[in-house]
């Protein structure tokens, strides 16, 4: 077990005058403003119906070019898209280039025509991350989605610490919250989340911290901090326990944990699965908080709440379920994985296999099909090795069909699956998207592409509005039935 260490600062000042309750950000319900929308579910709440078949000359609603390449997600506030990226450095495993020429981009787009309406640039804080090895290759410099309270816009790029904007492209303030890295120099991903008016950073690698900064101004209100954050890679969400009390929960090696927003202070955790690094993100269903692994790990379903070491008391069921790098998603009480190029569900219940089935050719398979990735040890085996230092966006499925990195080779799926009308949309790394209907039983909708290009798409999709917004490391795409 591990316990953070909390610092304290300026949060005894702002802890003052904060609200009892911790609500979740004042935004449109259609806005997609963080990493797998709302609350991280990847769940979109609207009604809009949504394409199952699109291609370069079907569905596709409009097509733009990038200043850089990134597997960060973009996001939606209102009629704006907003991406990161990085360009000059770190492009091409062959040719990496000159570390010197690093640079950061935050673009923001027209969400109806997908004009850009600004962009700013960012210089990096050298030295980072090489570009070489298993690690920062698999994602590069820009795998941290920003996020929004329908208002600013703030985007952490690790090293070269946290931005704010307004929605009009204006700076309001930049903060460091470290410079170091994780032991394998494997880069960061981990994605900012706002809780009023504190903004939440999981800056593991560089600080070996959950940092806590006052949204308006950039201070440090409190920092959490533990020697196991360094090797983890998700995003953490927000659990609503009561009228009073909401905790910020985030995986770690070996356990759950919860943390108070205001003040960074543990307030609970519990003895998860048994890994030394957490890939993917936790997500949080109807009081439940589950979570699955893929480095020798496995599932866990967890009640939210409670005080100290909940492991007794509210441990619900656990398994052995392996899902890599993607976060899994929980849908009409079912717990869908997709990993190895194989999509399984599960009752989010007990953790019992309600199906899976191979992605490729559909064929389903019952309990205990020989062969199916996504057992533990399987999908090395199918996906070939990707780097836990993935996006938080992570969720790289290991469809075996990677190009490991933005300069060739062979990698793991990074995307996770999101759902909108009725349907799950999951993106591999090849550029495969595949559809499947949100059911009981196995059914795909359809397989599409956007191109025959070589592009790595490692970013998970954002759904709002009747549209769906795919980034690539070239380009990003807008599908929809709307004309």
């Amino acid at each position: 077990m591990f316990i953070p260490r909390v610092k304290s600062g300026a949060w005894k000042r702002f802890i003052a005058g904060a609200l009892s309750v911790v609500s979740f950000a004042t935004v449109n319900a259609s806005d997609w403003t963080r990493f797998r929308g709302p609350n991280g579910t990847g769940i979109s709440p609207d009604t809009d119906p949504l394409p199952a078949t699109f291609s370069d000359n079907e569905n596709l609603q409009w097509k733009v070019d990038l200043p850089g390449a990134g597997v960060s997600c973009p996001i939606v506030v209102g009629d704006k898209v907003l991406v990161s990226c990085y360009s000059g450095y770190g492009i091409d495993r062959q040719n990496p280039g000159d570390m010197k020429a690093l640079k950061r981009h935050l673009v923001c787009f027209e969400r109806a025509t997908g004009k850009t309406l600004w962009e700013k640039t960012i210089e990096a804080v050298l030295p980072e991350d090489e570009y070489t090895g298993m690690g920062v290759p698999e994602h590069g410099y820009a795998s941290h989605t920003p996020v929004s309270d329908g208002t600013n816009v703030y985007v952490f790029f690790g090293k070269s610490g946290v931005y704010a904007y307004d929605l009009d492209g204006k700076e309001l303030w930049q903060a460091s919250v470290g410079t170091q890295s994780d032991d394998r120099a494997w880069g960061s991903s981990s994605s900012p989340i706002v809780v009023n008016d504190v903004l939440i950073v999981p800056a593991g690698p560089e600080t070996r911290a959950v940092v806590g900064l006052d949204k308006k101004t950039g201070k440090e209100l409190w920092r959490s901090e533990s020697d196991g954050l360094g090797n983890v890679w998700g995003t953490p969400a927000l659990s609503q326990i009561d009228e009073t009390r909401t905790d910020v929960v985030i995986g770690a090696p070996n356990e759950i944990w919860a943390i108070n927003p205001a003040t960074g202070k543990l307030k609970w955790y519990c003895t998860a699965m048994a890994t030394d690094q957490f890939n993917s993100s936790i997500v949080v269903s109807d009081g439940m908080i589950y979570a699955v692994e893929g480095r020798g790990g496995g599932s866990i379903a967890v009640k939210a709440g409670g005080k100290g070491d909940v492991t007794a008391s509210n441990v619900v069921w656990s398994g052995k379920d392996s899902n890599r790098f993607a976060t899994p998603l929980i849908y009409e009480g079912r717990m869908y994985l997709i990993s190895g190029g194989t999509a399984k569900c599960l009752n989010a219940a007990d953790g019992k296999e309600i199906f899976q089935a191979r992605l490729q050719g559909g064929a389903a398979g019952g309990p205990g099909e020989a062969g199916v990735a996504g057992r533990p040890g399987g999908d090395a085996a199918a996906g070939g090795q990707g780097a836990p230092g993935q996006p938080p966006g992570g969720g790289f499925g290991g469809g075996g069909r990677g190009r490991g990195g933005f300069g060739g080779g062979r990698g793991s799926d990074y995307s996770s699956p999101v759902i909108g009308d009725g349907k799950i949309y999951y993106v591999t790394r090849a550029g495969e998207i595949h559809v499947l209907k949100a059911s009981d039983t196995f059914e795909k909708l359809a397989t599409n592409r956007l191109t025959a290009d070589a592009e790595d798409f490692s970013a998970t999709p954002a759904i709002s509005n009747g549209q769906i917004f795919i980034r690539s490391s070239k380009h990003l795409y807008c599908v929809s039935t709307q004309k």
